[in-house]
Order: structure tokens, then sequence, then C-alpha cells
């Protein structure tokens, strides 16, 4: 029997992506730049900031130009292998021209290298096939509810078309755009990952149900990810080693899970949480380049 394309590609594609793979998660280089500050949606445990200290998602020490990205990739390409480059904040990479514009960069400066983009799907049906135009292999999605239920106690807003949805009906047009948005990335020949962040007494007996749906839609793999406790979100625990551990055991009976996730800032670079190769970058301005 003849090999599934989309399997062929996948499996490419995990012999090198540090995100997709847990085997070399921590032998694999990979940049994340910096590029796309704004977003289109509050996610309810979100704060996005500018500083060296945080080590999570949303934070970054300064945020570059596509040029500058360009010159950064360059510049660690040449002190450590890396065989990813993305996009993945501090905001979300579809609401920022930067993204596009470092990616139609990158695939003439690095056609050797994997593409990769973080985003929360509000966009990805309106910019899938630009998305493949631009040469980005993987896009990872965080799908948080697919219940409208659960989904409107997650998120404050939604700014879509120029107008801002909120409480119910923003859910409705985030959740609709994610999953048609993954469907067209899967359809395409985009490798699709989803991340759910874990919300203890909010979506942790509802994940299964996003892992069914998504892997209904296309998506490859599943990242369960613990809340971390901030924003309007700043009261609710942090989930336990066991809860995380549960619901993962549960979704990986429907879609295989990745479970080596470190939860990486904006501008992360380097292996990811190897001591002394996970890196991230400083508050020198980016003329240095």
């Amino acid at each position: 029997m003849p090999a599934n394309p989309r399997q062929t590609r996948f499996a490419h594609i995990t012999k090198a992506h540090p995100c997709f793979n847990e085997k070399i998660h921590d032998k694999v280089g990979r940049i994340h730049l910096p590029i796309a500050p704004r977003c289109n949606i509050h996610c309810k445990f979100c704060t996005r900031d500018i500083n060296e200290c945080e080590m999570r998602p949303g934070v970054a020490a300064r945020v570059m130009t596509a040029d500058d990205a360009v010159e950064h990739v360059k510049k660690v390409r040449s002190e450590m292998p890396i065989s990813v480059i993305g996009v993945a904040g501090p905001g979300d990479a579809l609401a920022n021209e930067e993204t596009f514009e470092f990616f139609k960069k990158a695939s003439k400066e690095f056609p050797d290298l994997l593409k990769c983009m973080s985003t929360n799907g509000l966009l990805l049906p309106d910019k899938a096939d630009e998305i493949v135009e631009m040469g980005v292999n993987t896009v990872t999605v965080t799908v948080n509810a697919v219940d409208p239920e659960i989904g409107e106690k997650i998120y404050s807003f939604v700014i879509y078309g120029g107008k801002v949805y909120r409480g119910r009906e923003a859910f409705e047009v985030l959740s609709r755009n994610q999953l048609e948005g993954i469907e067209k990335l899967a359809e395409r020949g985009v490798i699709v990952k989803v991340n759910s962040v874990l919300i203890p007494g909010l979506n942790d007996e509802h994940i299964v149900d996003i892992a069914r749906e998504v892997k209904r839609r296309g998506a490859s793999l599943m990242n369960i990810i613990p809340l971390i406790p901030m924003g309007e979100m700043k009261d609710y625990p942090r989930p336990t080693c066991e809860q995380i551990e549960r619901v993962r055991g549960e979704v990986e009976k429907i879609i295989p899970v990745f479970r080596a996730c470190t939860q990486c800032r904006a501008d992360a670079y380097g292996i990811p949480g190897k001591k002394g190769a996970d890196k991230h970058l400083d508050m020198t301005p980016a003329s240095h380049y």
C-alpha cells in the first residue's frame, strides 16, 4: 500500500521539530521571533508583557521588525544548529502584518528551515491560503473550548471584521473560525497542532471534547498545557501534575499528545528546556544587528 502523503509529511516534520517530537525536544534548536505584539482577542488568563524575567508565553524582552528577525536568525544559526523558526507572539501571529513580511523573507533566506507559527485561530479561514503561500509548514492553534457555555467564560472579547464581539457571541465567532481554519489548513497540507490550556473547574472535563472535534477537523497532535493563573483568572488554581496527566491520558485515546512543552517565551531560542542552551533575548536594541 502506498504511503499516505500527509503521514509522510508529518513524519518528516517530527524528525526536525522539537514541539512535535518529544524524543528530539532537548536535542534540536528553534527560534521564536517576537515580531507580533498586537492581539485581536482577550483571553482572561493572558497578560502580555515586555520583560527579561518571566518564562512564559506572551512575554518578550523586545519586539523586532521583520528585518531584525532575519538578522537574528542568521546570528543564532552561526552560533548553534537550528531546525525551526517560528512566530509565537507576544500577541497573535496572524494579527500582525510583520508576520507575513517576515515569512516571505524567510522563505527566500532560509529555505532549509521549517517555518512555524502559533495563533488563536481567529483569522485562520481568511489567511489559510496566504499561510500556505508563505511556506509555513506547521501551525499551532490554541483551542480552549468548543462548548459556548464554557468558552464564553474564557474570553472577554474578540475583534473581527472591524467589530468588537463580547460574551457568548465573541466565543462563537472565535470557535467557528478556529475549527474552519484548522480544516482549511489540514486540507492544504499544513500540519496542525492544537494547544489547550487546562483550567481546573472550567474546561478540565471538556478537553476530550475538544480533542474529538479538532481531530475530526484534521489536527494531527494536541498539547495540554497548565493554566498559569494570571489576569482575570489569577484566583483559579494551577492544575496539579495528576490532573494534567489524567487529561492527557484521556486525550491520547483520541489523538496523539505532545508531553514535553515548556511554555516558552515569545523570544526564546536554542534547545527547549535544556540548561545553558535555552536562551531568550535581552533588552538590547535590535540595532546591534
